[in-house]
């Protein structure tokens, strides 16, 4: 989440103050992602000192309001108009478990696929109770209530894929580091 570009937004639509900034982001997003007051008035910092924001004049001290400036709206269109970068894995908690797992000869890896498994479907269940709450006017949390369930069902279908990977094929064998000598083939020789 681009916090430095939400606040960017709010501020194209005028002029706004830390706090505002804050509540505005917090109501905007659905209220699941809670800013402090320090991580904005920090973005807004670094935001003025690069030049895409700019205080506000004649607000003195540092509860000042700030605008956008042109280059920060021409930073955020190339931010609203980039997709994100999708070619890169990125570095996902439950991937490396189950690889790091699949090689402990100790864990049964299958279990700790399921036992996730069984996790993440609470999860959705949980948020389809809170779909089924919302009001029909709460788009913003309806969208992020969306996205959970379809990254968390994502999940359980990389999950079942990985179990039938793994129930095909015998318990993997630890990988041999690659600094490992190899194997000495005096039987061989006899």
């Amino acid at each position: 989440m681009s916090v430095r570009h939400a606040l960017l937004a709010l501020l194209s639509e005028g002029p706004k103050y830390g706090a505002q900034l804050r509540q505005e982001f917090e109501a905007r997003t659905g209220e699941v992602w809670p800013l402090n007051v320090g991580q904005v008035s920090t973005t807004l910092q670094r935001l003025e000192r690069d030049g895409l924001v700019e205080a506000v004049d004649g607000d003195p001290g540092p509860q000042h309001g700030f605008r956008i400036s042109a280059a920060g709206r021409d930073e955020l269109d190339r931010w609203l108009r980039t997709p994100p970068d999708t070619w890169a894995p990125p570095r996902d908690e439950l991937v490396i478990k189950v690889l790091i797992a699949m090689t402990l000869p100790e864990v049964d890896i299958r279990d700790v696929v399921q036992t996730h498994r069984r996790r993440f479907l609470e999860a959705m269940q949980q948020y389809t109770k809170v779909k089924r709450a919302l009001a029909e006017d709460d788009v913003a949390t309806a969208l992020v209530v969306d996205a959970e369930a379809y990254r968390l069902e994502a999940i359980v279908r990389w999950l079942d894929a990985a179990d039938a990977r793994l129930s095909r094929i015998a318990r993997p064998v630890a990988p041999v580091p690659r600094t490992a000598p190899a194997p000495e083939r005096t039987a061989a020789r006899r």
